[in-house]
C-alpha cells in the first residue's frame, strides 16, 4: 500500500477530529447484570424499564451470533464500555455546550444547518444527549421532540406503548444488547394533522475508543400527521473495535407520512449492527433514504411492515466499501394488507477490494392482494479486487400481486472513462463524474447539506484509488 493511500485512509477530512477521551465516567468493560443495574441507576429509571433491560440482558446472553453475514468474530464486548457519559448535561443552547463537544459539532455543521434549514435538532455526544431543541411554533402544535431519557421520565404511558414493541428483544442479540444497555436518542410524537414542514434533525458522535453507542429513536407521527426527519452519525478512526447497535421504531399511523433521511459515516474500525423497523398503517407512508460509507463491518436492513390497506413505502439507499470494509446491508418489506405498494432501489459501489452484499427480504402475504412491488438492485465495481453480491428473498404468497425484481452488477467502463479522457478531463475525474452520475439518484433524494456531505465523502473516497 502506498504512503498516499495510507494517508488517505486515515484522513477522513472533519470526520475524524479526536477530542481527548476526557469523559465525566465511563462504565467498565463488559455486559452482564451488574453493569445493566446500573446504567439504569445513574438514569433514575423507572423499575419497569430497568425489568425491560435486565428481561433483553437475559434474551442477549440465550441467542447466538448471526452466521449468515461478515464476520462478527473479531467483536470483544469484554473490551467494550457500553455507557460514557460526556462532561456535559442536557442544554438547549449551544453556547452552554463544552467547548471541545461543541467545536467537534460546529466543524461537523449542526449548529449552522440548524440556524438555515431545520425546525428542531438534537446531538447526542457518546452515551447522552448534549444538546436539544425545537422551534416554539411545534411546542404550539403539540409536536413533542426530546432526548429518550427525558420522554421516559415525562412521557412513560407513551414509551410504555412503544418501546421495543415495533422492534421484539428477541428480534436477534444486538436488538437485546442494545435493549439491555441503550442510552441516548430521539423521542418524536407529532399530533393527529399536524404536518411538520421543516425537518428535525438528530446527530449522534461517538468520541470514546473502545466503546459502543446504543441510541433509541422512537417517533410516532399520528393519523394525518407528515414529518421528514434526518438523523446523521459519525465517529473518528481508533486502532480498536467501536460498536454501535441502535435503535429505530417508528410508527406511522393511518394516512401519515413519515420521511427518514440517514447518512451513516462510521470510522473503518466500527461494527455497526444498527436496526430500523416501521409500522404503517392505512394509506399511510414511509420513504426512507440512506447512505452508508463508513465502518468496518455493516449490517443494516431498514424494515417496513406495511399492516394498512393501501400503504405504501419507498426505499432509496446507496452503500459504498472501500479497502477492509464488508458492508452488508439492503431492506425488508413486509405486505399484510391488500393494495399495498414497496418500490426499492438500491446502489453499491466497491473499491479497493472492499465487498457490498445487498440481501433483502420482500414478503407479500396471502391476504395483500392486488398488491405491487418492484424492487431495482444495482452495484458498480470500480476495479478487478472489489466484490459485490445480490441475495434477495422473495417470498410470495398471494398470485393476485405485481412484483419486479431487476440487478445489474457491473465494472466502470473503460470506454465511458476514455471518452470522457479525450474530452480533457483527468483520468481521477472522469472515474469521480462516473461514480458521482451513478449516486446522483440517491443524493437528490437527500436534503442540501446531506447532499453536499454525500459528494465529499464519495470524493474523499475516492482520493488515491485509481492505479
Amino acid at each position: 500500500m502506498s504512503e498516499k493511500t495510507k494517508v488517505d485512509d486515515i484522513n477522513r477530512n472533519i470526520y475524524d477530529i479526536k477530542n481527548k477521551d476526557d469523559y465525566d465516567f465511563k462504565i467498565q468493560n463488559g455486559i452482564n447484570a451488574d453493569i445493566v443495574t446500573e446504567i439504569s441507576k445513574m438514569k433514575n429509571e423507572p423499575e419497569w424499564m430497568l425489568k425491560i433491560r435486565l428481561d433483553a440482558l437475559d434474551m442477549y446472553n440465550k441467542l447466538e451470533l448471526p452466521t449468515w453475514g461478515p464476520d462478527l468474530s473479531e467483536l470483544n464486548m469484554d473490551e467494550i464500555a457500553t455507557y460514557v457519559r460526556p462532561k456535559s448535561k442536557l442544554n438547549s443552547s449551544w453556547d452552554d455546550v463544552p467547548d471541545d463537544i461543541k467545536e467537534t459539532f460546529d466543524k461537523l455543521g449542526i449548529p449552522e444547518a440548524e440556524k438555515k434549514s431545520l425546525s428542531g435538532v438534537g446531538a447526542q455526544y457518546d452515551s447522552e444527549v448534549v444538546y436539544h431543541s425545537i422551534k416554539e411554533e411545534l411546542i404550539k402544535q403539540g409536536v413533542i421532540y426530546t432526548d429518550m431519557d427525558t420522554a421516559v421520565r415525562e412521557y412513560p404511558e407513551i414509551v410504555k406503548e412503544h418501546f421495543m414493541k415495533c422492534v421484539p428483544i428477541s428480534d436477534h442479540k444486538f436488538v437485546a444488547l442494545h435493549a439491555a444497555v441503550w442510552s441516548g436518542g430521539s423521542f418524536v410524537y407529532v399530533p393527529k394533522g399536524v404536518k411538520v414542514d421543516i425537518p428535525l434533525q438528530s446527530y449522534f458522535r461517538l468520541n470514546s475508543p473502545e466503546s459502543g453507542q446504543f441510541e433509541h429513536t422512537l417517533i410516532i407521527v399520528d393519523e394525518g400527521a407528515s414529518l421528514h426527519f434526518i438523523e446523521g452519525c459519525s465517529a473518528p478512526k481508533y486502532n480498536k473495535v467501536n460498536l454501535h447497535a441502535g435503535c429505530v421504531e417508528l410508527y406511522v399511523k393511518d394516512n401519515a407520512y413519515l420521511r427518514y433521511s440517514t447518512i451513516e459515516n462510521w470510522s473503518k474500525n466500527m461494527m455497526n449492527l444498527n436496526t430500523k423497523k416501521a409500522l404503517v398503517g392505512k394509506n399511510a407512508q414511509i420513504d426512507w433514504v440512506t447512505g452508508s460509507f463508513g465502518s468496518k463491518v455493516s449490517m443494516l436492513y431498514p424494515m417496513s411492515i406495511l399492516n394498512g390497506e393501501g400503504a405504501k413505502t419507498e426505499y432509496t439507499g446507496i452503500t459504498f466499501a472501500g479497502k477492509s470494509q464488508n458492508l452488508d446491508t439492503g431492506f425488508k418489506v413486509i405486505h399484510n394488507a391488500p393494495n399495498t405498494s414497496s418500490v426499492v432501489n438500491s446502489k453499491s459501489i466497491s473499491k479497493d477490494g472492499g465487498s457490498c452484499t445487498y440481501r433483502a427480504l420482500v414478503r407479500i402475504g396471502e391476504k395483500a392482494s392486488n398488491s405491487k412491488c418492484s424492487v431495482s438492485c444495482e452495484s458498480l465495481m470500480l476495479d478487478g479486487i472489489s466484490r459485490s453480491d445480490t441475495i434477495p428473498v422473495n417470498d410470495i404468497r398471494n398470485d393476485d400481486v405485481e412484483f419486479s425484481h431487476e440487478a445489474k452488477i457491473g465494472k466502470i467502463s473503460d470506454k465511458e472513462i476514455f471518452y470522457l479522457m479525450s474530452r480533457g478531463l483527468s483520468e481521477e475525474d472522469a472515474k469521480a463524474m462516473i461514480v458521482r452520475g451513478f449516486a446522483y439518484p440517491i443524493s437528490k433524494e437527500l436534503p442540501v447539506e446531506y447532499a453536499v456531505e454525500m459528494n465529499n465523502l464519495i470524493n474523499l473516497e475516492l482520493e488515491g484509488s485509481i492505479g
